[in-house]
């Protein structure tokens, strides 16, 4: 999609109401889903972050970035995620976080980036944290200058491509819910995109595709 024409509909976003769980849901492991429905937030009293899913032009289309983590010995090592992370005391707030991470991550300064919207947030059993997402727009080209105690590469993801439905698929996994288990995933530039961050953007999909629709 043109960038020009996704800055019209990006106004149309903010009162869509949020599909939550039910997006989730699509792209959660079974095991994960049953979890996810029986959730008492106030009970497991986690770790708060937020992350950033940030859209920007590149040569006039719309890019999602993501990030690929660097491996390391811990429950998220390699994986595919938004630029982001833990909630600090002197944070004005979650988007301050999402803003904060997302600079410290791959460069972007926060005044670059105008944020749109929060999303329902979601709760990460394997590290107990809470993460809030939020939608991002920046008008301008952007270069990604990624930490790299952080981050191991960068992903460009097209909008078009991201909302085609060819990039869901059902692949094998070890997670921590048992080894050798079928998921729901996205195929992005051949990386398996699973668990909280597939679940986050399946409702970001979800929301997208109800708003261009609503408003073509």
């Amino acid at each position: 999609m043109d960038f020009k024409d996704f800055l019209h509909y990006v106004p149309n976003i903010i009162p869509v109401e949020l599909p939550a769980i039910l997006a989730h849901l699509k792209m959660a492991p079974k095991e994960r889903a049953e979890a996810l429905k029986n959730l008492n937030a106030e009970a497991i009293n986690p770790r708060i972050a937020a992350v950033m899913m940030l859209f920007y032009p590149k040569k006039g289309k719309t890019h999602l970035v993501l990030i690929v983590r660097n491996a390391y010995n811990g429950v998220h090592s390699s994986q595919i995620a938004f630029p982001g992370g833990k909630y600090e005391t002197t944070d004005a707030g979650f988007a301050a976080t999402a803003l904060r991470e997302t600079h410290e991550e791959v460069g972007i300064l926060p005044e670059k980036i105008k944020v749109i919207k929060e999303f329902t947030p979601m709760f990460i059993p394997p590290s107990n944290f809470m993460v809030h997402p939020f939608l991002g727009v920046s008008s301008e080209e952007l270069s990604f200058y990624p930490d790299v105690r952080e981050v191991a590469d960068i992903i460009e993801l097209p909008l078009s491509v991201f909302l085609n439905d060819e990039i869901i698929i059902e692949a094998t996994l070890s997670t921590s819910y048992g080894s050798n288990i079928l998921v729901p995933a996205f195929n992005i530039q051949n990386h398996i995109v699973w668990g909280a961050t597939a679940m986050i953007l399946s409702e970001l999909r979800d929301v997208l595709k109800l708003t261009f629709a609503e408003n073509s």
